[in-house]
């Protein structure tokens, strides 16, 4: 066991003090040592909760024979930060989430982990950590929020800020913006919607690194302390039985996950971490590899902000379980592979089934042949760049207009509540990549105003940063190489015509390669506008998004 290194021997007498320091007892230091790694704190809403979460794991840990250690981790809220210089720090903190983590299993020799995030950035930073490390975890995420009410019907936090759009457009009055405001989010737990948190937790399911249930069960329910309980006694199996994370998450688990994100409808997030994910366990993936699982994968859900259901119908309808036995009819998925329950995929599915057609459709009767996600190649974007085509409207999956030119998230959004932007427009956002944002942040707000104006079915927008989870339209982002590393988008001038078309993965900019070349002689990026602290670093180290957004390893520093 590597707890051994810190409690076992003559040796270790000093470090054993340490642990009786704190009223540990002879006996729980016989026994396996699991972090219970926890990202509970008091400024994200899908957090909140995760001190019950942690105390209900623990118990399990305990049930199975183990000494549960808890250790805490950061967690930004992404939507307490969007919009401000807050979300530079976000994607990025997943990278400091994944290398704390390291230090606390590794400093401290867990013999396994109970992993307990909940929101976008954390799920992806611990999965990184645990194949990283490659020991035995679990994942058990604190499950979404409940949807809200607003105008009688069920809300999430995307309505949210489109009402801010159509508040600044004059379609709703203040009264009912406040109405919206106290309705949209009624309690703990992540955002209702098919965002980037409820994405990466139900991947993390169908990764196997977590228990049936941890994508969809609701926050507030009781099943989710059971579920806790149940993932603090899984760990103690996989312990016993040497599983370990890259046992469970390699390349056809990750095959796997993307064949349910194109069924799911995920976030276009999803990209950055299932690279990342992918790196971390040793199979990088290339982002062609989306595009030939969208082929192949019909999408099942339109979960918000694509359609009106939310995730406790997702979960009432049979959860991910239910949407991989609809993939297993017709092949998609390899149901040999083991998973932290100790059982294979086939074992964990068998008997689920579709039991509300509103929620997941059959894979006879898909909202489309095609996956949720789709990559676009072209001029403007030579290395890829990123859409969530199940939230794209029909008539915007091909369209041409001129391009209006942002150099920040910030000079966009002004244009856009000033009203400057106008239909057949292409508002591109560029200098808010991983490198020269720096962060790479997501940008909610100006797709959310232009739903809000009811511009979403005839506007485009494109970025080298990302957009949300809760981003509909035809929002693409993650465009490579970005402007700050040389990439074309830096180019792009106001009224160039952009074409874009989806259906075929191709973006282009309608100008020549002789005047791009011309541009490209008097054309030098601005430095990024934080240089110091962690995020000045960060810009230095970052890799480019069509690599996950990693640090860059030993070797290319």
């Amino acid at each position: 066991m590597r707890s051994d290194n810190v409690t076992k021997g003559v040796e270790r007498a000093p470090n054993r003090s340490l642990f009786y320091a704190m009223g540990y007892t002879k006996e729980e230091l016989e026994r396996p040592l699991i972090g219970v790694v926890s990202a509970h704190s008091e400024i994200v809403p899908g957090h909140f909760h995760l001190d019950k979460i942690a105390e209900a794991v623990k118990a399990g840990i305990r049930l199975a024979g183990g000494t549960p250690v808890m250790v805490p981790s950061i967690g930004v809220c992404d939507g307490i930060a969007m919009g401000h210089i807050g979300m530079k720090y976000s994607l990025a903190s997943r990278e400091l989430i994944a290398d704390s983590v390291e230090t606390m299993t590794n400093a401290h020799q867990f013999d396994g982990l109970v992993l307990i995030p909940n929101c976008d950035k954390i799920v992806p930073g611990m999965v990184m950590a645990a194949v990283r490390m490659n020991i035995p975890a679990v994942v058990c995420s604190g499950g979404p929020m409940l949807a809200g009410i607003y105008d009688g019907q069920e809300i999430s936090l995307s309505k949210m800020f489109e009402a801010v759009g159509s508040y600044k457009a004059g379609i709703i009055d203040e009264c009912k913006l406040s109405e919206c405001e106290h309705g949209a989010c009624p309690g703990c737990g992540s955002c209702a919607g098919m965002y980037t948190a409820n994405s990466m937790n139900c991947l993390c399911e169908s990764l196997g690194i977590a228990l049936p249930g941890n994508g969809t069960i609701p926050a507030v329910s009781s099943a989710r302390v059971a579920l806790a309980k149940h993932a603090g006694m899984a760990i103690m199996n996989l312990v016993k039985n040497d599983i370990k994370a890259r046992d469970i998450i390699n390349e056809k688990s990750i095959r796997n996950a993307l064949a349910c994100d194109m069924a799911l409808g995920c976030s276009s997030n999803s990209v950055l971490h299932l690279l990342a994910i992918a790196n971390e366990a040793g199979v990088p993936i290339d982002l062609s590899l989306f595009n030939e699982m969208s082929e192949k994968v019909p999408n099942l859900c339109h979960l918000a902000p694509a359609g009106p259901t939310h995730m406790q119908d997702l979960n009432m309808a049979g959860g991910v379980p239910a949407v991989q036995a609809e993939l297993a009819k017709k092949n998609l998925l390899d149901l040999s592979l083991i998973t932290a329950t100790g059982k294979t995929v086939g074992e964990n599915i068998e008997g689920a089934y579709v039991k509300d057609t509103n929620a997941i459709r059959t894979i006879d009767n898909p909202y489309s042949q095609t996956g949720g996600i789709q990559i676009l190649w072209g001029n403007l974007a030579e290395n890829g760049c990123v859409v969530k085509r199940s939230a794209v409207a029909p008539e915007m999956l091909c369209h041409k207009g001129p391009a209006r030119v942002f150099n920040s998230e910030d000079e966009a959004i002004d244009a856009i509540y000033k009203s400057k932007i106008v239909d057949g427009d292409v508002v591109v956002i560029r200098y808010e990549g991983p490198k020269g944002g720096p962060g790479m942040r997501e940008m909610l707000n100006p797709t959310s105003a232009l739903a809000g104006m009811k511009l979403d079915k005839t506007v485009a927008l494109i970025t080298d940063g990302r957009f949300s989870g809760a981003s509909r339209g035809a929002s693409i982002g993650h465009v490579c190489p970005e402007a700050a590393d040389g990439g074309v988008i830096g180019l792009v001038e106001e009224g160039d015509i952009i074409s874009i078309d989806i259906p075929n993965a191709k973006i282009t900019l309608e100008v020549s390669d002789e005047e791009l070349a011309k541009r490209r002689e008097n054309y030098k990026a601005p430095e990024p506008n934080i240089t110091y602290g962690w995020l000045g670093r960060y810009s230095k180290l970052v890799s480019s998004a069509s690599k996950g957004a990693v640090m860059k390893s030993y070797d290319e520093i």
